[in-house]
């Protein structure tokens, strides 16, 4: 699962935080994070249901992913090739 934070959003281009603490747009994207990464979560990943869970067009799913950077983390070592025994 892929959650930025607040400090890391906001080095990363997002809104400034204030001086009594993060933007109303900071929050937003990040309570919109949170429900859709959830969503994906519920669905295992499958974009179509967590848009339908969402009440979203998943075309509209995808935008939001890749403005909010909500990307499925991928395994760093793939799975070895079963044996195959040689004849």
């Amino acid at each position: 699962m892929y959650v930025e934070t607040t400090a890391r959003a906001a080095r990363a281009g997002g809104a400034p935080e204030t001086a009594g603490g993060p933007s109303l747009k900071t929050l937003m994207a990040d309570y919109e994070r949170g429900l859709i990464v959830d969503a994906l979560d519920a669905s295992g990943w499958h974009q179509r249901r967590a848009a339908a869970r969402l009440g979203v067009l998943p075309t509209t799913l995808l935008e939001k992913m890749k403005r909010l950077g909500i990307r499925r983390a991928r395994a760093v070592d793939p799975m070895p090739a079963p044996a195959v025994p040689r004849s």
